[in-house]
């Protein structure tokens, strides 16, 4: 496993990281997984093994309980590992309990590490952008939870590219430290993070980690044409996200998937994971798992290398029209491209005709 730095900060994390979601499968999350402590500590043992010490949680999978799940998997390792958690989506009734404000902050960060079993987290995020808390507010108490050893960097998730500049911005102009990394949903089938996130990330000097590669389930190599997703799946088990642009792009997308995995001897999500792995600009990424075996299966996707070929090939499925301004710099002024952009720049050109 190869470790990286998280964006502009000392930490350094594996390319890989284990997402929790599958973990407790309570309150709203069934349809993700039940995986329960004796299986959470295999899982998580497994991941030592192969260098995965980065575990990414958050106080909204089942509505808590994940956390407590992985705190008792992770007893008696907490020097081994690094941890993860977020907040920010509306947690029970209370108006406060949700959002970037200094009381849904304090108050979530306390709750958070009673049920991990710990006193400090490695990172933590803002799981939302809110716009109705300022910005100075939720940039101030993220550093006072530094400077009080309860966290040791933050990072933001699910931001625009605006926000996430607005955020950086105020931090670095005001003496704060700016988040060190953004997590944002970005698949061989869902792109749109190519037009803005990504590339701000890299100007910006915060890492893009990447949330469900697979497309929450969309992509596990039991979905396509003519194929009903299986009951023991996300999407067979009424799980209501992602939202899909257009199914035939998506087919399309497994389309690729399948022709490279035969080459590869490997599978779909394999392919998918190695795909993301290697794009412009991307930091970590997010892997999970409904077992061991499928664990087991995912972290063996990091020995499989794709040719230019079979990136291109993936890449041409599902690549994203050029939408303004995009298509008028691509037409006009290519040269002029920031680095962090120039590989998609060169995507609409194809797109447009362009030579």
């Amino acid at each position: 496993m190869d470790y990286i730095n998280l964006g502009k900060s000392g930490l350094r994390v594996p390319k890989y990281i284990l997402g929790t979601v599958p973990f407790s499968g309570t309150n709203g999350f069934e349809a993700a997984g039940n995986i329960q402590e004796n299986e959470a500590n295999r899982m998580v043992d497994m991941s030592l093994d192969a260098g995965i010490n980065m575990f990414d949680t958050a106080n909204l999978y089942s509505q808590g309980n994940a956390e407590k799940v992985l705190g008792a998997a992770i007893r008696g390792k907490r020097d081994k590992v690094l941890l993860t958690s977020k907040t920010g989506f509306p947690f029970d009734e209370h108006q406060n309990s949700r959002g970037a404000s200094r009381t849904n902050l304090l108050k979530s960060i306390d709750e958070s590490l009673m049920r991990l079993g710990t006193d400090y987290l490695d990172l933590y995020f803002v799981h939302l952008w809110d716009g109705q808390t300022p910005v100075e507010e939720t940039v101030e108490t993220m550093n006072d939870l530094i400077k009080a050893g309860k966290i040791r960097h933050w990072g933001v998730s699910n931001y625009s590219g605006w926000a996430l500049a607005k955020t950086h911005t105020f931090a670095e102009q005001n003496g704060k430290i700016p988040p060190a990394t953004q997590q944002i949903y970005y698949t061989p089938e869902a792109r749109e993070a190519e037009y803005e996130l990504l590339p701000a990330g890299a100007e910006l000097g915060v890492s893009s980690m990447i949330w469900s590669p697979l497309g929450e389930g969309l992509l596990n190599g039991k979905i396509g044409r003519g194929k009903e997703a299986p009951k023991d799946t996300r999407q067979g088990g009424g799980w209501p996200e992602p939202w899909i642009q257009d199914e035939e792009r998506l087919y399309k997308v497994i389309d690729a998937l399948e022709e490279v995995a035969a080459n590869h001897n490997a599978s779909v999500p394999q392919i998918a994971y190695a795909w993301v792995r290697d794009r412009p600009n991307v930091g970590p990424i997010v892997i999970a798992a409904r077992n061991e075996a499928q664990l087991q299966e995912n972290i063996a996707s990091y020995k499989i290398k794709l040719k230019q070929d079979e990136h291109s090939l993936i890449e041409k499925a599902a690549r994203p029209v050029p939408i303004y301004p995009n298509w008028h710099r691509a037409m006009s002024a290519p040269e002029m491209a920031s680095p962090s952009e120039i590989g998609y720049l060169k995507g609409y050109k194809d797109s447009m005709g362009i030579k």
